[in-house]
């Protein structure tokens, strides 16, 4: 094979289409554009105008308030930590770090650190170490028998 003998796919590359080049094409004379009016001009730009009217989104009040510096946790429930257990991606007999959760494919990157919710049940006597976790999260599994430290404080709420 040589470059000059080179070939895109059948129908990978569509020819583009000319406008404006004549009535046998199709797309002649409006060039598809319609008769008169600001669209059918050149330099068109309206997103949001409302001819000369305040637009909505000027309209509007301003809301709420967005910290830029604010904490993202990787969040992860019981009942998912429970599943991973069970089906041997997790050892118990090991303590549990965020390391050990990234490892078993349950978390896929730390972000500013992974925060534990109590969504689902956990029956696993299993010790866990995070940057952060709610109480109910704590109470579960403390009652199933485990332990669940938190390295750092978890993020107001």
């Amino acid at each position: 094979m040589k470059l000059h003998e080179l070939r895109d796919n059948p129908g990978a590359a569509r020819k583009a289409k000319r406008i404006g080049r004549g009535p046998g094409s199709g797309k002649g004379k409006m060039g598809g554009r319609g008769i008169k009016g600001q669209k059918s001009r050149s330099g068109v730009a309206i997103g949001g105008y409302e001819g000369g009217q305040m637009p909505l989104y000027q309209r509007l009040p301003k809301r709420g308030f967005n910290k830029p510096n604010r904490k993202e946790f990787a969040v992860v429930n019981l009942g998912l930590i429970q599943k991973f257990i069970d089906a041997g991606k997790i050892d118990v007999a090991q303590p549990v770090d965020e390391d050990a959760l990234i490892a078993s494919g349950l978390v896929r990157r730390k972000r500013d650190g992974i925060r534990v919710l109590a969504k689902g049940d956990i029956t696993a006597a299993v010790n866990l170490t995070v940057t952060g976790a709610s109480q109910a999260a704590v109470d579960a599994v403390a009652k199933a028998g485990g332990s669940l430290t938190v390295t750092t404080a978890p993020a107001a709420e």
